[in-house]
C-alpha cells in the first residue's frame, strides 16, 4: 500500500522535477519538501491543497484514500458522455432503418 510520502515523491518524479524546482513552485523550501517526502514532517492542509492543484490530483489520491488521481466527477462525466453517444448512435441507426424500410 502506498503512502502519502511515496505519492508526493512519485508525482514530482513523474514530472521530472527536482525537489528544488517543485518546492519553489509550491512556495516552500527544498528542505521542507524533502521532509514531507521522507516522512520526517507532516504537511498542513494548506500545503496539501496547493500540492493537489499543482499536480492536478485530488486530495483523496494524494492522501491515499483513492487510487484514481483525477476527479471522480470528470471520470463520471466521461462515462455518461460515452453512454449518451452510444444511445445517439443507436437512435440514428433506428431512424435510418425506419426511413430506409419505408421507402
Amino acid at each position: 500500500m502506498r503512502t502519502f510520502q511515496q505519492t508526493l515523491s512519485a508525482l514530482r518524479r513523474e514530472r521530472h522535477l527536482s525537489q528544488r524546482q517543485a518546492a519553489a513552485e509550491l512556495g516552500i523550501s527544498q528542505a521542507l519538501l524533502s521532509h514531507y517526502e521522507n516522512g520526517a514532517r507532516e504537511p498542513g492542509l494548506n500545503f496539501v491543497s496547493r500540492a493537489c492543484d499543482y499536480y492536478g490530483v485530488t486530495a483523496d489520491y494524494l492522501l491515499c484514500r483513492s487510487d484514481r488521481p483525477g476527479t471522480g466527477d470528470l471520470e463520471e462525466l466521461r462515462a455518461t458522455l460515452s453512454q449518451l453517444r452510444a444511445l445517439l448512435d443507436r437512435a440514428e441507426l433506428a431512424l435510418n432503418g425506419e426511413e430506409g424500410g419505408a421507402q
